[in-house]
């Protein structure tokens, strides 16, 4: 497991880190599909993405999600380190969008680490403010942008993510992600396939 957190946090983290987050954490290899994190839990891990996606959403009154932002191998998740430090319960909802590896820190090496490594606290700082941009990304794309821009803007993140133009999910999934109904995704998709820019199969969507 060292061999991968060289990898991907080699060049954040002095060897010394890299080795006592080796020690201390707990590794995870996850489907796709699978819940990490739910509103009303109590955080008592902090997650480092070796490989795969996450999306993290944030529920409404009515049941209904809102995507906030993605989690993609380097990264960790600002929300769950403010749980952890506060000690409050989870507001937001973490599924993992693709197969994922990923390993579980401990929440008490937060802090001892923080006084211990400042690469660490760097990461941390640079973690709040990267998941920050996307969150206020997200909230420009709600307030000033169309849904047809919306839906666009997903679909060409959807490829940065998977690194494909097969991108195998439901018309109701992002219907989901984007806070909208299904017939309104399915009506614009098809406008997007008139428009020669997607191709509607079956079971995925190919981007041309």
């Amino acid at each position: 497991m060292i061999l991968e957190l060289k990898k991907y946090y080699g060049s954040l983290f002095e060897n010394e880190l890299l080795e006592e987050i080796n020690q201390v954490g707990t590794f995870m290899e996850l489907p796709e599909g699978k819940d990490l994190m739910k509103p009303g839990q109590y955080i008592k891990s902090i997650p480092l993405l070796l490989s795969g996606s996450i999306k993290i959403m944030r529920p409404d009154g009515d049941g209904d999600e809102l995507l906030l932002y993605h989690l993609e191998k380097g990264n960790t998740c600002a929300m769950t380190m403010s749980c952890c430090i506060g000690n409050t319960k989870s507001e937001i909802h973490a599924v993992s969008e693709t197969d994922i590896k990923l390993l579980m820190v401990p929440v008490g090496m937060m802090e001892e680490w923080s006084r211990k490594y400042k690469s660490w606290r760097n990461f941390v700082f640079s973690s709040y403010h990267a998941r920050m941009m996307e969150m206020l990304e997200s909230i420009d794309n709600i307030a000033f942008n169309n849904m047809d821009e919306r839906l666009e803007n997903y679909i060409q993140n959807k490829i940065g993510l998977i690194n494909s133009k097969h991108i195998y999910t439901t018309h109701k999934e992002i219907a989901s992600d984007l806070h909208t109904s299904r017939v309104v995704i399915s009506r614009l998709l098809k406008k997007m396939e008139n428009e020669k820019k997607i191709k509607l199969h079956r079971s995925f969507i190919e981007v041309l």
